[in-house]
């Protein structure tokens, strides 16, 4: 049997019984060859119970662990072996430890590395005495604390002179955790570490006299933390949802799933393996999907036929994927995530309708909803693979009909949008057809269920007369006699099967001016037209006239019937104001401007013409003078005492023939002070000669009559 060289790292004697091995990490130096039956290690396993019944596994088939601890070769082994994972468990214990073989180079340079053996030994031997070989501590150790790891030699020391260790872990956060013997030079730890948290140390060793002064170094101390597989993949995320398209070929990438491991990524205890568990459901096959187990991409392995959206009794799956450490070995560590796979829908069925002909009922002049059209359609109704499109192809010249989409059922509703008339056609057929919003693969089309005929019947109503022309306009005099025809109006039936009679009445007539003959319709005056009437806006007045047709139940019509009317002179002019304020001793002698208005229109209006009545000698105060067509101005000749005064205005339009209006234009002479008018004093009437000569003679032909009569 060839030699074999086991290196061991220092450690402690356990002071009280601690569960699985006594220690985790081996390193073998590999042979050229493993024989079988060669004994490669002992291991020493305590499950402080006796050991009874512990049962090991090991990593590598080729190898085995015999109840005494002995790692044998099973056969003859040629080819390179880095790693074994050994697993051991019984009913108190559970625990791993690693065995990590060495090529011979591979040894000789740890060796030399760990030694740091110079070229010229006796030049750095002069130079330096201290040697600081790297240490490999595994984690997660188990008590007791502390434990020696290692050793740092110091050739050529002074008597007298401590070795010092500092650095991260020592006297800096996290403190405490090494430290050295200062005479002896061994390093130990204090408690485990954990190689995810910090995964090395970089300490530095000096010696020192007995005062501190540095007498040698710093000189670096490197402690490599080992891995253990003490970290579970973990799927970092989530959630995974993944799609396919229905009938997608067999390899199909549908999705793609990563775990993460905080274990060293240069060991086994970070690479990992994919699996699925378990498939939800698993019909029509419990293996649709496969997960590569290195990239962890999953792909269909189905046939097309078999990923058929409308067939499977769900279009979501769930999968169950698992990740383990270890290169996927027994002996490592999982972490599951659940996959959700959807089947996406493609338009692979056309909608058909549910029967190739539909029957409609519709009033003539009415519009609306007048029938839904039902498909099926076995695809996605989330998608347009299901949404229905209708089109009218045929039957609808005049665009009478329109038919658009219940988004929530998919129906077509067909639409009437121009009435419909019985009299022109009592039937009508369309011819319809559905697609859907998205087009078809390529190998799918439209089938003759996919187009259908709608029969409509137009069912008669009795329909309102209708006037014409609507509206009826003619003109005429204001003046016209009463009783004058004015217009004969028209209207007919569009029932024209029915063969019925129409009568007439007035419907609106505010000013109570016309009569109808509710026979034949001709309209005649009942009073006089006035163009000036509250009644008439803009010269217009309007009436409404019913048409009532004998039907069952009877239809009525309504035409508007507009009167134009023509102006003649039949208002005499009026002006305004009526009175006016004057002050007795007023340097400005005019009045008042006086303004002049008629109802009628021009020219039977302005311009207008202003008169004073005639005035005797002794009255002969007053002026008026024509300012433009519409206005004149009142004024003294001198001033008068204060009084009130009636002067008889006369305004004149310019119709023909004219006509003329006398008005008394009230002015008061008052009193003034300052900016203050007063008119108290002109109260009593001052009555000029004429109209004291006018009531005179007036006076003595009432007496002469009642005498007479008496």
């Amino acid at each position: 049997m060839d030699k074999i060289t086991v290196l061991v790292f220092a450690t402690a004697n356990d002071l009280e019984c601690v569960p699985g091995f006594q220690q985790k990490i081996f390193y073998i130096e590999q042979p050229l060859e493993f024989t079988k039956d060669q004994l490669v290690l002992n291991v020493q396993f305590n499950d402080c119970s006796n050991n009874e019944e512990v049962v090991y596994e090991v990593s590598n088939p080729d190898f085995e662990v015999e109840p005494d601890g002995s790692l044998i070769v099973l056969k003859n082994v040629t080819e390179i072996v880095r790693v074994l994972f050994i697993h051991a468990r019984s009913a108190h214990s559970d625990d791993m430890a690693e065995v990590k073989f060495l090529g011979r180079k591979e040894r000789r340079n740890n060796l030399k590395n760990a030694l740091k053996i110079p070229r010229n030994l006796s030049y750095l031997r002069h130079r330096r005495s201290i040697v600081a070989p790297s240490i490999s501590v595994p984690e997660n150790q188990r008590i007791p604390f502390p434990k020696i790891i290692g050793k740092v030699v110091v050739s050529d020391r002074i008597p007298g002179s401590k070795i010092r260790l500092s650095g991260k872990g020592v006297d800096q956060e996290p403190k405490g955790t090494f430290r050295i013997n200062e005479n002896t030079g061994e390093v130990s730890v204090t408690k485990s570490l954990d190689r995810e948290a910090i995964p090395f140390y970089q300490l530095q060793v000096e010696t020192t006299d007995e005062s501190g002064k540095t007498l040698e170094g710093p000189v670096d101390l490197e402690i490599i933390i080992i891995d253990q597989n003490d970290n579970r993949p973990i799927f970092r995320d989530g959630p995974y949802v993944g799609h396919v398209l229905e009938g997608s070929p067999t390899g199909t990438t549908v999705m793609h799933m990563t775990a993460f491991d905080a274990d060293d990524p240069t060991t086994d205890n970070a690479v990992l393996r994919y699996n699925i568990l378990r498939q939800t459901p698993d019909k029509p096959s419990p293996n649709m999907f496969y997960i590569d187990p290195e990239k962890g991409d999953i792909v269909t392995v189905v046939s097309p036929a078999l990923l058929d959206r409308e067939t499977l009794s769900t279009p979501q799956y769930e999968l169950i994927i698992e990740a383990k450490d270890m290169a996927g070995m027994d002996v490592g560590l999982t972490g599951t995530a659940t996959a959700t796979i959807v089947i996406d829908d493609k338009n692979d069925h056309p909608p058909e309708f549910t029967k190739k002909e539909f029957q409609a009922t519709v009033k003539e002049g009415v519009t609306g909803v007048m029938v839904n059209l039902t498909v099926e359609d076995k695809d996605d109704p989330t998608t347009g693979a299901w949404k229905a499109v209708y089109t009218i192809i045929n039957g609808n010249p005049g665009q009478s009909f329109e038919i658009h989409t219940n988004p929530l059922t998919n129906e077509g509703m067909l639409s009437v949008v121009k009435p419909l008339d019985y009299e022109i056609s009592a039937f009508h057929t369309l011819l319809i057809k559905v697609e859907n919003e998205d087009p078809l693969i390529p190998d799918v089309g439209y089938g003759s269920s996919s187009t259908a005929t709608v029969q409509v019947t137009v069912l008669d109503v009795n329909e309102s007369p209708v006037f014409h022309p609507d509206p009826m306009t003619v003109s005429r005099k204001e003046n016209i006699q009463i009783g004058s025809s004015l217009f004969t109006v028209n209207a007919t039936d569009p029932d024209t099967l029915q063969h019925q009679s129409i009568r007439y009445s007035i419907l609106k007539d505010d000013a109570g001016w016309l009569y109808i003959n509710p026979l034949n319709g001709t309209i005649n005056t009942t009073s006089s037209l006035d163009r000036e009437s509250t009644f008439v806006q803009n010269n217009t007045y309007t009436a409404l006239i019913l048409a009532i047709d004998n039907g069952s139940p009877p239809a009525t019509g309504t035409g508007t019937f507009h009167i134009t009317l023509e102006d003649i002179n039949d208002n005499a002019p009026y002006i305004y104001p009526t009175s006016a304020n004057v002050c007795e001793d007023s340097k400005d002698l005019n009045v008042v401007i006086l303004r002049a208005s008629d109802p009628d229109l021009h020219p039977n209006s302005d311009p207008f013409k202003f008169e004073l009545s005639k005035q005797t000698g002794a009255d002969k105060a007053w002026k008026i003078t024509q300012l433009n067509n519409t206005h004149a101005q009142v004024s003294l000749l001198h001033n008068l005492k204060r009084a009130n005064y009636n002067l008889p205005v006369l305004v004149t339009d310019s119709g023909k023939p004219p006509l003329t209006n006398s008005t008394e234009l009230k002015v008061q002479v008052c009193s003034c002070k300052k900016t203050k008018m007063d008119c108290s004093s002109a109260s009593a009437p001052h009555i000029s000669m004429a109209l004291l000569l006018l009531l005179f003679s007036l006076s003595s032909l009432f007496c002469k009559f009642f005498g007479v009569f008496f």
